[in-house]
Order: C-alpha cells, then structure tokens, then sequence
C-alpha cells in the first residue's frame, strides 16, 4: 500500500516517512505544487496532509482534487487546532484530522482506520477478488485454498488491480504505484511483470480476468 506525506519540514516528514515505511511504501511532498502533482497520479491509497505548505496550503489542495474527481482519503496532520481550522478540514474533503505534536501509534491507527473505511484495508488486513486472498499482513496469497508464492512486486501488482477492480489503470499509473517515481527501471516492466502475474494464475483460470487495454493499460474485471 501507498501513502503520500506532504510536510514542509524535513526533518518532520523524514521522521514520519521512517515511522510508516515499517507498513507502506511512502511518497513525500514539501509543498503544496508537488503534493497536488502527486496527488493527481491518484496512486495512493491515503495521503497525510499537512495544512501551512508553501505555494498552496494543505486546504486548497484538498479542495482541488476533490473538485477534480479523486477520492483518496485525507488525513490532515496539522499544527492548527482550533475548532474553526479542524471544520474547515473535514468540510474541505478531509477524513480525519490530527493536531501535531501527535503520538505514533495514533498516527497509524488513523491510517488503518482510513484505509479501512475506504475499503484499500478490511478489519483482519485481507483483500478479496473471488477465489483469490491476500493476506496483508503476512504478505500471502491463497488462490482457491491454495497458497501460491509471488515476489514483493507481484504481489503489490495484484493488490493494486483488486483494489481497482473494474477500473482502468495505465501502465503509468501501475508503474508509479508498484515500482515508484524514483525507480531506475522503466515503464517497460510493467508488461514483463504483468505477463508473469498472469502465468502464476492461470492454472487456476484467473488470468483471464486481467484484460489489456491497448494503448492504454490493464483491467481486472468486476467480481
């Protein structure tokens, strides 16, 4: 799973990228261009949002993508924690909001708590799609009751096409969600990986179920 942090100081937002890099990939952003950039790729499955960012505060950037379509949820992790700052939050599109200085576990019990609500995260940390399981947090994948065995990235590919089930994600989009902005391969592996994910499934008949949209990028089908 990813998250985007957008924090303007940088000794803050390395402490909060390291806190959550045990659980989740993590993308970061120091002000308010670079955050709705970022936020717009609409790869991530929560962004933790700081409010006072240079060049478009934390609210606006809400307000845009929110204006724009994008439904990732939003946690608004802020030193501003009046009654009249944390309305403005939430009646902008934000889920939650968390008044700095703040405690770590609170931090991630939020997250999990928003991925949770969104659906990118069900209660025992499993996803579904019709025979296939899986299990977040041992990072396994059972396929009609039995376990099959796929690398970091196979796995991540898979969880991103169930979590978008019936949508269209480009080979931009899959690449800058599984294999990062930073990554030194290119977008070339997304099909290599792709044609190796379907073979790991297709003693079972699930591989069908990922269509290729030409020119575009890949589906998996609706349950």
């Amino acid at each position: 799973m990813r998250l985007l942090v957008v924090e303007d100081n940088r000794t803050l937002l390395e402490s909060i990228t390291e806190l959550l890099s045990d659980e989740f990939e993590v993308d970061e952003a120091e002000n308010g261009e670079d955050a709705l950039f970022l936020a717009r790729q609409n790869i991530h499955d929560a962004i933790v949002l700081d409010v006072m960012i240079p060049e478009i505060d934390g609210f606006e950037v809400l307000k845009t993508i929110r204006h724009e379509g994008l439904k990732t949820p939003v946690l608004f992790l802020t030193a501003k924690d009046s009654l009249e700052d944390r309305v403005k939050g939430l009646d902008s599109g934000g889920d939650d909001y968390l008044v700095k200085p703040f405690q770590a576990a609170e931090l991630k019990a939020r997250i999990r708590a928003l991925l949770r609500r969104s659906g990118s995260l069900t209660t025992n940390q499993t996803i579904q799609y019709r025979g296939i399981e899986l299990i977040g947090k041992e990072r396994d994948i059972m396929v009609d009751g039995k376990p099959v065995k796929l690398t970091s990235k196979q796995y991540e590919l898979l969880e991103y096409l169930i979590q978008n089930k019936g949508v269209i994600l480009t080979k931009e989009q899959i690449y800058d969600r599984v294999w990062g902005f930073d990554s030194d391969t290119t977008i070339a592996i997304v099909e290599v990986f792709m044609h190796h994910l379907r073979k790991k499934l297709e003693p079972f008949g699930y591989h069908t179920d990922i269509k290729t949209i030409r020119g575009v990028g890949y589906m998996l089908n609706e349950e």
